[in-house]
């Protein structure tokens, strides 16, 4: 059984769709099931469609109906209770597709979500821009040569070092009120990033660039 599954939530809808095959579950918030709708999607391939669908029509109903998991729950997001439902279903790897775009509070709050879930859940944003996810005391990377790479503290994350990078740290902090780790690049294929305590957010950059805005 494939152990990682695919989760659309709605904020901009993505330029391109993964692959299916490479996912053991696939689901949507209401919200995503309108642009993927749009999209041609072949959404009976769905395993689930949850949240309050006060927008949704009888059509929708009458084809998706015995899909539909009806969240009501106004203090968790779209997002946190989807993750709970594949969370109960056995999965702890998650591919987000449509977490950033739209309103910015919106982005923030599916962070927050990311971080409530980082320890039991392996979850990864991807945008049209990067892909992002909360990451251990010690990662490798590979194949990220030119590559914009950003590390932000959640809030703060300490003693960290860095290998690979055209701005390499030594045994430094970052701490979101004072300094942080963004638009920084690879300059090897191979990068590593290792930290004491706290936590932090990697960004890897989508495609190559040849002059980095770094600001």
């Amino acid at each position: 059984m494939n152990d990682k599954a695919l989760l659309f939530i709605n904020g901009d809808a993505p330029k391109s769709l993964p692959n299916s095959e490479n996912y053991g579950l696939i689901a949507c918030t209401d919200g995503a099931f309108h642009y993927l709708k749009k999209m041609g999607f072949p959404l009976d391939q769905m395993d689930f469609i949850s949240g309050d669908f006060d927008s949704h029509s009888g059509s929708d109903e009458d084809m998706y109906g015995e899909k539909f998991i009806l969240t009501l729950d106004q203090e968790k997001t779209d997002f946190h209770k989807a993750l709970e439902i594949i969370q109960e279903r056995g999965f702890s790897k998650v591919d987000v597709l449509g977490g950033s775009g739209g309103e910015q509070d919106h982005f923030l709050g599916n962070l927050t979500v990311a971080y409530a879930f980082k320890d039991v859940m392996n979850i990864k944003f991807y945008d049209e821009f990067s892909e992002y996810y909360f990451i251990p005391k010690y990662v490798t990377l590979r194949g990220v040569k030119n590559r914009m790479i950003s590390l932000y503290p959640f809030p703060s994350a300490t003693n960290i070092t860095t290998k690979g990078l055209n701005w390499p740290l030594s045994s430094e902090s970052l701490n979101i009120t004072s300094r942080i780790g963004t638009r920084n690049f690879a300059v090897e294929n191979e990068i590593s990033v290792e930290y004491e305590s706290g936590d932090l957010l990697l960004f890897v950059g989508i495609k190559e660039i040849e002059y980095p805005a770094i600001y």
